[in-house]
């Protein structure tokens, strides 16, 4: 399965960018895009999985920014 994902940057502060993957995308996960490495902090299936593909949308953050938001829902 490929997954195309279109990671956002929270707060809109670095430009994110779309990226095929070979392995799904978790909660949790670090990725680097460009020279900056981000947490990612939510994902969404943007349309169910078809012929090998399923496009997801993730929502990244700053390492530290990731925990900060992660502590407020509780």
């Amino acid at each position: 399965m490929i997954y195309k994902v279109s990671y956002v940057v929270k707060d809109g502060d670095f430009p994110g960018g779309i990226r095929n993957e070979t392995e799904r995308p978790m909660v949790g996960s670090l990725v680097k895009i460009g020279p900056r490495t981000f947490e990612i902090i939510e994902i969404h299936e943007m349309m169910p999985p078809r012929d090998g593909f399923q496009f997801l949308h993730a929502l990244v953050a700053e390492p530290s920014e990731a925990k900060s938001s992660a502590d407020s829902y509780f």
